[in-house]
């Protein structure tokens, strides 16, 4: 389209960093009121904005803040920390019997997964412990007991990305339900299977075979999760159409204690262990000794996580270890988004209007300017913590949250951007080069009712930017 070409041209050409009429046309089309509209287009060499609109405004960015709390955490924390999740027993251990609590204190690890927690407890068997006479406790002390109670942003509250922080946060808390077209019988079916399985997950399948393509396949998908006392059912109904491959929703139907506590009483099974006991909720005693420990993944690993596929709880448990490691004990996330903003201070980044719920975006009420968000791209890149933050991000139609945006031609791979989006909500921020080797910080933010309107806009000023001459 000649507005596309006519985006870059324009600013080229201006003498102010105001935006350029055809930018603004392309605003228009799209159904977008300049004034709902912030972007930042700084070269890193040091010259002034080729485009600045609206970059004081503050603005929900959703879950472009994540690049506030992962810049801040890397610098706070250092790319090499480690969390750390401990094993006490509270009792006598005589011959490969525990004769009283095993106690898992969670220390915050985002990361923590199931393969991980199978090896935690072979450790657990190699200091010799087979047969728990006690029960199951789990020290959740860490975090404040609202911080896991905090109400869900939509009127989806079993869906993953909705799941709140918890000390001692296993596999995120999820379940992954594959649905796939079986063709066994005369009649196709769909088959769900949720991974990884657990026995407390009743799994109810009401879904039938539709005719038709795959583009809008959670159409016709309906779920309903009943909490139970000993588990929850999940009933799915609908249909799913016949021209799918393999797809995943991914749901959170347990608490985080229930999540540990099942997967713990499987896995001990299979592991050859004995155990009756009941779950309990209650700090560490004094006079527990330690079994062993687990270390997560380094953070520049887990930053990694959260940036490519923009993982909400992980994002919030960065910022509230933010906190802790600041010395607030137990932590909340009011406290954590004070210690978050004294860090960036230190780094000169006085920032008045941010406003910090849960670091991650899933909010309503944070808020940023696209010029304070350009200046932390800009100091971030010349801070020795550059390459991890930028390998962070997802890479222009190559991975991630960008790996089908302008997939084909000289633009992929030529820009490392997070992207962002709520209901009404849509950012972009990132580091972009140009053809000729030179690098800006780009920055997009919407906040209006047709935010998604922007994607085109988006993507035509990338294009632009990077394969002009």
């Amino acid at each position: 389209m000649r507005w596309m070409l006519a985006i870059f041209v324009a600013w080229v050409m201006q003498a102010q960093a105001a935006l350029p009429p055809s930018l603004q046309e392309a605003l228009a089309k799209a159904q977008l009121p300049a004034d709902s509209v912030a972007i930042v287009l700084q070269p890193l060499d040091g010259n002034p904005p080729r485009i600045s609109h609206n970059a004081g405004k503050a603005m929900n960015p959703a879950s472009v803040m994540k690049l506030v709390t992962t810049y801040a955490a890397l610098e706070a924390l250092t790319p090499a920390y480690r969390w750390t999740t401990d094993l006490y027993r509270n009792g006598s251990l005589n011959q490969g019997v525990l004769d009283g609590d095993l106690i898992i204190k969670g220390g915050g690890d985002p990361a923590l997964n199931v393969a991980e927690f199978w090896r935690l407890l072979q450790q657990l068997q190699q200091q010799g412990v087979r047969q728990i006479k006690g029960n199951l406790q789990l020290d959740l002390s860490m975090y404040t007991p609202e911080v896991s109670q905090r109400p869900v942003l939509d009127d989806e509250p079993w869906r993953a990305y909705n799941a709140n922080p918890s000390a001692l946060l296993l596999n995120g808390r999820h379940t992954s339900f594959r649905f796939a077209i079986s063709h066994a019988t005369a009649k196709p079916s769909v088959q769900i299977t949720p991974e990884f399985e657990l026995a407390q997950i009743h799994l109810i399948n009401n879904m039938r075979v539709r005719k038709g393509a795959c583009h809008d396949w959670r159409s016709d998908l309906q779920y309903s999760v009943t909490p139970q006392a000993e588990g929850v059912t999940v009933v799915f109904s609908g249909s799913l159409p016949e021209q799918c491959d393999v797809r995943y929703l991914e749901l959170s139907v347990l608490s985080d204690s229930q999540y540990v506590f099942f997967t713990f009483k499987k896995l001990w099974a299979q592991l050859g262990g004995q155990f009756n006991g009941q779950l309990l909720l209650a700090p560490t005693p004094d006079g527990a000794t330690l079994l062993t420990s687990w270390l997560s993944p380094p953070l520049d690993s887990v930053v990694r996580d959260i940036n490519k596929w923009s993982n909400n709880v992980m994002a919030r448990q960065l910022m509230l270890t933010i906190g802790w490691e600041a010395g607030v004990r137990p932590v909340d996330e009011a406290a954590a988004a004070l210690a978050l903003k004294q860090v960036l201070h230190q780094r000169g980044l006085q920032f008045p209007e941010l406003a910090l719920e849960n670091g991650a975006g899933l909010s309503r009420l944070e808020r940023i300017s696209a010029e304070h968000l350009a200046q932390l791209l800009v100091t971030a890149y010349h801070r020795p913590v550059m390459p991890v933050l930028m390998a962070s991000l997802p890479i222009l139609g190559m991975d991630g949250t960008l790996k089908k945006r302008l997939a084909d031609g000289a633009s992929q791979g030529m820009a490392y951007l997070k992207t962002g989006s709520l209901d009404g909500v849509s950012s972009l921020a990132g580091y972009v080069q140009d053809q000729a080797g030179k690098r800006y910080v780009l920055v997009m933010m919407v906040n209006h009712p047709q935010s998604a309107a922007i994607r085109q806009v988006q993507d035509a000023l990338l294009k632009q930017v990077i394969e002009s001459q």
